[in-house]
């Protein structure tokens, strides 16, 4: 009989859960610093509190999203992926390791806008002609959809800020370090839709595959179905259920290896057992495209297991280049 891949139910203090409260508003920004610093060692995945984004600003991004996944395909075709990572990507259209079965799932892409027009007063067009950067594509059948999804990523991108700055803290670096080119960031927001997974697709069928994040940090705002399991150091898996009122942030890969793996880039993935539908909002947080990611500037010369610099934007390349279909054509 074909079932699910599944994975450990844990308690309450496996994963950590921070309030970032005190770091966003300046009360004792050392102390959560401090945690998130041990929490990156260890797991590397982090419920976190204290955010600070409306519940309605979540909502209406929420709403939006799925008035676009129950649309007809041939409507989401319209807005379908770009050659610069914006739009729908349908079933199938991406998997997380070469061997594997297609993740099954759909989701649309947005980001920062080139032309500034979305980003907020006071952003410079980029100009900088990078194949991970290009125009939004918003569907004229959620007329809505726009101004909620860039509501949503200017609030989770703030986020993301504050926790660029405790991390530089928590290893002795000015709050700075990580925030000194962002003014043209390449971060993607995405919702990823999940469906209810057949149970006899079997146990080597996906909604994400086991993978890691490409990039510095993910922040994730989860729904209240589950499904998200993260590998332990020991190789065994275990859910990272929803908390209500958390997000969920993982180090990234570039993050793990601009701090030479101190921080833990965490093998995680997707199992949608619960026979409902499932929507994930998602930041893939990135400093501009020329930002080198190199652990010499993070520790100093000398320090141990540090790899060649790259530059973001080279790595991201690379990596999107990997792991989907729609680049390979």
């Amino acid at each position: 009989m074909m079932s699910y891949a599944t994975a450990k139910k844990v308690d309450a203090h496996q994963i950590p859960v921070i309030d970032i409260t005190p770091l966003r508003d300046g009360s004792d920004p050392a102390a959560v610093a401090a945690k998130l610093h041990a929490a990156s060692q260890g797991l590397g995945f982090i419920y976190i509190t204290g955010h600070g984004i409306p519940d309605a600003v979540i909502e209406a991004a929420r709403a939006s999203a799925y008035s676009f996944f129950r649309n007809d395909a041939a409507h989401k075709a319209r807005v379908g992926v770009s050659a610069s990572h914006r739009g729908w990507i349908g079933q199938g259209g991406a998997k997380m390791q070469t061997d594997a079965k297609a993740d099954f799932k759909e989701s649309f892409i947005w980001g920062w806008q080139s032309n500034g027009s979305t980003a907020g007063e006071g952003h410079p067009p980029s100009g900088d002609g990078h194949p991970l950067r290009g125009d939004n594509l918003w569907p004229d059948f959620v007329p809505d959809m726009q101004a909620r999804s860039m509501a949503y990523f200017e609030a989770v991108h703030e986020v993301a800020y504050h926790l660029m700055r405790g991390f530089a803290l928590g290893l002795d670096l000015s709050e700075d370090f990580f925030l000194k080119t962002t003014d043209r960031p390449l971060s993607r927001a995405s919702y990823v839709y999940y469906p209810a997974q057949p149970e006899d697709m079997g146990e080597d069928q996906f909604g994400v595959g086991p993978h890691t994040d490409f990039g510095v940090l993910t922040v994730l705002c989860q729904d209240d179905v589950g499904g998200l399991q993260v590998e332990t150091v020991d190789g065994e898996w275990i859910e990272a259920p929803p908390i209500p009122g958390s997000l969920v942030v993982n180090v990234a890969d570039l993050l793990a290896r601009w701090t030479a793996g101190a921080y833990k880039s965490t093998p995680h993935r997707v199992v949608n057992s619960s026979g409902r539908e499932r929507l994930s909002l998602v930041l893939a947080y990135d400093p501009n495209p020329e930002t080198m990611i190199d652990a010499r500037a993070v520790f100093g010369s000398d320090v141990a297991d540090a790899e060649e610099p790259i530059t973001c934007g080279d790595y991201l390349v690379w990596r999107f280049g990997k792991a989907f279909s729609y680049r390979k054509d």
